[in-house]
């Protein structure tokens, strides 16, 4: 799992919302497919920087969702840990890889927690997404199986 770099002051426990939590996710996401670019191979240059934006729409959809129900959308932390010591193409894959199966299990959540239509068309679309993404890094890595049965869910990974 990607998690923020901690700030002097910073917030404790991550907040409960489950939107929040998606939100946090694709923040993560994008900042992990800005390290990867430079050490993915120039021929997925292009999937990474398609991806990183797909990231960055969900996340700002997700942002509009949380304003329009009155709470306030997490800001993006400085930095990152990575799960992974990113140092060439495979490890680059296998970080995205790790974002696209933290956002499933993030959306996963939101899926089981909402009780709203935003909030399941929003699971629903973003679990779908992070799904196909994280077969495409699959496929990337030679890893079979390409799919998963749950995606999001523990028994997935």
């Amino acid at each position: 799992m990607t998690t923020p770099v901690p700030t002097p002051g910073g917030a404790g426990a991550p907040d409960a919302d489950p939107l929040v939590a998606a939100a946090e996710a694709e923040n993560a996401a994008v900042f992990t497919y800005g390290v990867i670019t430079a050490f993915v191979a120039a021929a997925r240059r292009r999937l990474v920087a398609d991806f990183e934006a797909e990231h960055r729409a969900r996340r700002d959809e997700i942002d509009r969702a949380i304003t329009a129900a009155g709470g306030t959308p997490p800001v993006a932390a400085a930095g990152y840990t990575l799960p992974i010591d990113v140092t060439g193409p495979e490890s680059a894959a296998r970080a995205a890889l790790v974002a696209e199966e933290d956002c499933a299990t993030a959306y996963r959540a939101l899926l089981e927690q909402a009780d709203d239509e935003t909030g399941r068309r929003i699971g629903v679309d973003g679990l779908s997404e992070s799904a196909l993404r994280a077969a495409r890094w699959r496929v990337v890595l030679q890893e079979s199986p390409v799919t998963v049965a749950f995606p999001g869910s523990p028994v997935a990974g």
